[in-house]
């Protein structure tokens, strides 16, 4: 029997740049089901508790949103695997740099066994 997808939700401040390329980039691997969220309320999907309950791993683009779900979501924080890419905010949306950068870490934390 096929393993299941693993459901990653990507996280960024507004959901417009990273973590939407991220999505997109991913949202027909066979290898997972994708969402993507922000931390501001001006995000374009603003972070819930249902995204981050729906998750079996939250991959975050810096450490900030990492502490974001820590100050705002403790009981998820403490449950959730929750992986930091470590990518700036210096990229546009589907950005062949950010693209690369994207597959390159979600790959090696993939190939690792971080995200499981």
């Amino acid at each position: 029997m096929p393993e299941q997808p693993l459901k990653l939700l990507f996280v960024c401040t507004v959901n417009h740049m990273r973590s939407a390329t991220a999505h997109e980039i991913y949202r027909d691997d066979p290898r997972f089901e994708v969402q993507s969220a922000g931390t501001s309320g001006l995000a374009r999907q603003v972070l819930t508790p249902e995204l981050l309950a729906w998750a079996d791993a939250v991959v975050v683009m810096e450490k900030h949103h990492r502490q974001h779900i820590r100050k705002h979501f403790p009981e998820v924080y403490r449950q959730k695997r929750i992986v930091c890419l470590y990518l700036p905010d210096d990229y546009l949306y589907m950005e062949p740099q950010l693209v690369t950068a994207l597959r390159e870490r979600v790959e090696d934390v993939y190939r690792r066994g971080l995200l499981r």
